[in-house]
């Protein structure tokens, strides 16, 4: 790697010093910066050729060099000669001015070193390109080593080698006397070139039919460069010290010749004896066989052996050789009317350029790009021109690679993209331009496409004419994967959108659509729901085709799989739009039905995905519910079960145990239980706090002392009689227990009235009625207790309400109860009662069954109950029983759950009649207290 830097670094250290010490101190460097070394020419390739360029405007040159050391072994006098000569023909080629001559830039400037002046851009010499390499840098720079001369070439070249000579021979009047492939130099775009007038003869009598070239005698002891090649001269030249035109043509012959055969000159002269090698070779051009011309062509062979003709008389003038058929190619023709179309006008350019994009498949892309390219290019600043030269430009554009386009192509076309007048030059360009967007999106750097090619897009969406809208809106879908995405969403929609709203052509408006419906799916759903979508509500127009585009673009968009309508769009802006659209009487059946196929799957798809929406929340829901019902009835039962034993157990077993004492630390033990037992949520865990907050609060009460509570009347309101019996049966009942029991109990008198409701059958007027049994809160009473539990648990003080519901029944014996403050409901259930276990009912059969009260009590409550039902039995409808009926007792049954309206047992379905509701007497109160006495007050 580092022989290979080294061997880079001395080849650059040594092209600069031989540039540097070539031109150093000449007045040329004055002006033009001197680059590379890229060919040699002139006689005997002596000049090195540079290219370079003009410091003042950029221009691009070609920087002839004599380097005076190639003449160092020379004598003085021979150096002056050689010197010399090589001024003169440039002098003579600066004086000369016509297409088939090199043009001079910088006439010829002498420095002590070396001579140098400026030409247009050259490519090689004709001697470079045939292998001659002399006096080439090293290496031989590949564009030249691989230079290969295509046919067309050859024959246009030699052509416009012709046309120089016919010019100098008929205008001039000089015989150029040196026409070597050395003195023919290809300029940058390929034109063949006459240059190296070193020995030019001009003629004594210009103004004479007849001209007359004094020719000099060969002098071999003279230096090389100041000799012709002879290997190219006409044998008359040596033999007869005489030339003409004609002599030129001879050697325009063999060049012909070294053309046709790799550079090889028919003859090779030795130039010691250039006078035998003559008289060799005139014998050789008097018997000059096919063989030898056999790789010349053979429509113009004939014609290169007249011009190798001995006899001058016999051949073909210049004017002659450029008629023949051999350069009547379409190729040739075609560059020949390049070099000459600055002569032509308008109509014919316009002609001509129609007919190109014919030939231009025929050529080869180095001759396009060299040789027509350019010239094409160069009538871009004709706006008349534009129309017929930018197609045939785009043509060669397809051929090339992207980096030939950027290079060549681009910068030219870049006024263009911008041209606005004429206003028909300027639709036709953007007509063209829109038919090879893809190209110019394909080969066009990003930065240019942004400044250049969609601003041209932009302006013919907007452009007045109808016919390039339509062509710009069927041409944007085939490039538009080459838009960025940005310059779609932010320039290019809504020019469409403004072009389908505003325009006035049914046309337009239609390829609006399909415009957009072709491109959906460059664009992202969110900016197709939120903005295309809402676009197809404001198109005014109703006609088939336009109501066809729009169902398109739905059915485009709902298919799509990366777009997609979400169902909150279809049934809130999509389906309300396209329904009323489905029934315009402008559709016929066809399109009718299509409208219907679209909404139908709209429909569909609408309701399988709610309906899946819908059926994933229930299960969710369902599966929630579930869970959480079940967490909490495996804490709550642990929990209540723990706490409803623990304070049974201490009412029924542990006598004289205070409840308020023993309730918190009931409670207290309970939740630690739970606690273990399983984990809380959230809610339960505030609940256990307020319940331990609560037992804090009760724990540090004072006890309670006993009140003495003043009895309100009963207010006179409808009673249900029945109940009442009920109750008061009860109390006889209790009326008749032992004196001094009783009197141990009405210690109880500050407890306010536990009610324990009954549910059960009774034949009263064969009907089932609701019984109640009420316990008077100033009675109190000792006998075998019996209670009803309401659902799983009861409601106590403690724990809040609780579900009720009449489940089980027990008659517990109990011992004398002790002195307490006010007892839950829950306390009175049984805690020996089992779930599973059938309600023992003796206790109740032995009260209401066989051992029924007296018969006199009996028949009386009977009888008073009758004439009661009788008397007081309201119609259907009427008020029932407010809880005021039996004062506070009544309020006390509704609180803790076990009143009427709470319990199943005495729901409405389970009469057979209608309730029975009292309207108020005085004299069924007055009844009661005949009956009762002051049990009820």
């Amino acid at each position: 790697m580092e022989s290979m830097l080294n061997k880079l670094k001395s080849t650059v250290t040594k092209v600069t010093a031989d540039v540097t010490s070539a031109v150093m101190g000449n007045p040329v460097t004055r002006e033009f910066d001197v680059g590379r070394h890229i060919a040699s020419g002139g006689n005997g390739l002596a000049w090195k050729i540079f290219n370079g360029t003009k410091k003042s405007t950029k221009q691009e040159v070609a920087v002839f060099v004599f380097d005076k050391k190639l003449i160092d072994k020379y004598q003085k006098f021979e150096k002056d000669q050689i010197i010399d000569s090589l001024k003169r023909g440039v002098q003579q080629l600066t004086r000369l001015r016509h297409p088939r001559l090199l043009t001079v830039q910088h006439p010829l400037e002498e420095s002590r070193d070396c001579l140098a002046f400026c030409t247009e851009p050259v490519c090689a010499s004709l001697a470079n390109v045939l292998g001659s390499w002399d006096n080439l840098p090293s290496p031989v720079p590949s564009d030249i080593k691989e230079y290969k001369l295509y046919d067309v070439e050859t024959k246009y070249g030699l052509l416009q080698v012709s046309e120089g000579l016919s010019f100098l021979h008929s205008s001039v009047k000089m015989v150029h006397g040196n026409i070597t492939p050395e003195n023919i130099i290809l300029n940058k775009s390929g034109a063949w070139k006459i240059t190296g007038f070193d020995f030019c003869i001009q003629s004594t009598n210009p103004s004479e039919q007849e001209p007359k070239f004094p020719c000099k005698e060969w002098d071999p002891n003279l230096p090389s460069l100041c000799l012709p090649n002879p290997e190219y001269l006409a044998p008359e030249y040596i033999l007869s010290v005489s030339c003409e035109t004609a002599s030129d043509m001879y050697s325009l012959g063999a060049v012909m010749y070294a053309v046709f055969n790799k550079g090889k000159p028919i003859f090779e002269v030795n130039k010691q004896d250039i006078y035998k090698s003559f008289s060799r070779q005139l014998d050789q051009l008097s018997r000059l066989s096919s063989s030898t011309l056999q790789n010349i062509p053979e429509e113009v062979r004939e014609h290169v052996k007249l011009l190798l003709n001995v006899a001058p008389a016999v051949r073909p003038d210049a004017d002659q050789m450029t008629k023949i058929p051999f350069f009547d190619d379409v190729g040739a023709m075609t560059l020949q009317y390049f070099d000459s179309l600055f002569q032509r006008d308008n109509l014919q350019k316009s002609q001509f350029f129609k007919g190109l994009p014919k030939v231009l498949p025929k050529l080869p892309k180095r001759v396009i790009i060299q040789r027509i390219l350019p010239c094409l290019t160069s009538e871009f600043v004709n706006p008349d021109m534009v129309p017929f030269v930018l197609p045939n430009v785009l043509l060669i554009a397809e051929e090339c690679t992207k980096e030939e386009y950027v290079r060549l192509i681009l910068p030219d076309l870049g006024p263009v993209f911008k041209q606005q007048e004429p206003i028909q030059a300027s639709n036709m360009i953007l007509l063209i331009f829109l038919q090879k967007m893809d190209l110019l999106l394909t080969k066009t750097p990003p930065d240019e496409i942004k400044n250049s090619v969609l601003p041209m897009v932009y302006r013919a969406l907007e452009a007045p004419s109808i016919q390039i809208q339509e062509l710009c809106l069927n041409i944007i879908p085939t490039f538009a994967n080459l838009i960025d995405y940005p310059s779609m969403k932010n320039s290019l929609i809504p020019r469409i959108k403004t072009a389908c709203l505003q325009t006035s052509s049914l046309a337009v408006r239609v390829n609006s659509l399909v415009c957009l419906g072709k491109i959906l799916e460059y664009l992202d759903k969110w900016f197709v729901l939120d903005d295309i979508l809402p676009f197809l509500q404001q198109i005014p127009s109703k006609e088939p085709a336009v109501l066809m585009g729009i169902l398109g673009i739905y059915k485009c968009t709902f298919t799509h799989k990366k777009l997609g309508i979400t169902k909150e769009q279809l049934a809130g802006r999509v389906l309300p739009h396209l329904i009323p659209l489905s029934i315009e009487n402008n559709l016929n059946l066809n399109q009718f039905n299509s409208f219907i196929c679209v909404i139908k799957d709209m429909l569909n798809r609408l309701e399988a995905e709610h309906k899946t929406k819908l059926e994933q929340l229930h299960v969710m829901q369902e599966q929630q519910k579930s869970l959480d019902i079940a967490n909490q009835m495996s804490v709550s039962e642990d929990a209540r079960s723990s706490s409803t034993n623990n304070q049974i157990d201490k009412v029924f077993n542990n006598t004289g145990t205070d409840l308020l004492t023993s309730g918190p630390d009931s409670k207290e033990n309970e939740l630690s239980s739970v606690q273990k037992k399983a984990s809380l949520t959230l809610e339960e865990k505030q609940k256990l706090a307020k319940e331990q907050e609560q037992a804090q609060k009760l724990k540090s009460q004072q006890p309670l002392k006993p009140l003495a509570t003043s009895v309100t009347p009963p207010v006179k309101q409808t009673k249900d009689l029945t109940d009442t019996l009920i109750d008061n049966m009860s109390s006889l009942t209790s009326h008749s227990i032992n004196k001094a029991q009783v009197a141990s109990s009405n210690s109880f008198s500050s407890v306010p009235c536990m009610g324990v409701g009954m549910g059960f059958s009774s034949p009263v007027d064969s009907t089932k009625r609701n019984m109640t049994n009420g316990l008077n809160t100033n009675m109190g009473f000792q006998t075998a207790g019996f209670s009803m539990g309401s659902g799983p648990t009861a409601q106590n003080f403690f724990s809040g309400p609780s579900a009720t519901g009449a489940t089980k029944m027990s008659i517990v014996p109990t011992a004398n109860m002790p002195n307490y403050s006010p007892m839950s409901a829950a306390s009175a259930i049984s805690p020996l009662t089992q779930p599973n276990r059938p309600p023992d009912m003796s206790a109740l059969d032995n009260l209401f069954g066989p051992q029924k009260p007296k018969v006199s009590m009996k028949q009386l409550a009977q009888q008073k109950s009758n004439q009661w039902v009788n008397q007081f039995v309201p119609p259907q409808g009427s008020p029932s029983m407010s809880s005021s009926v039996m004062g506070p007792q009544m309020n006390m049954i509704g609180q803790t759950g076990f009143g009427i309206q709470g319990n199943p047992f005495f729901a409405p379905q389970n009469f057979a009649q209608p309730a029975n509701t009292m309207t108020n007497s005085s004299s069924a109160s007055n009844d009661l207290k005949d009956l009762f006495g002051n049990f009820l007050m």
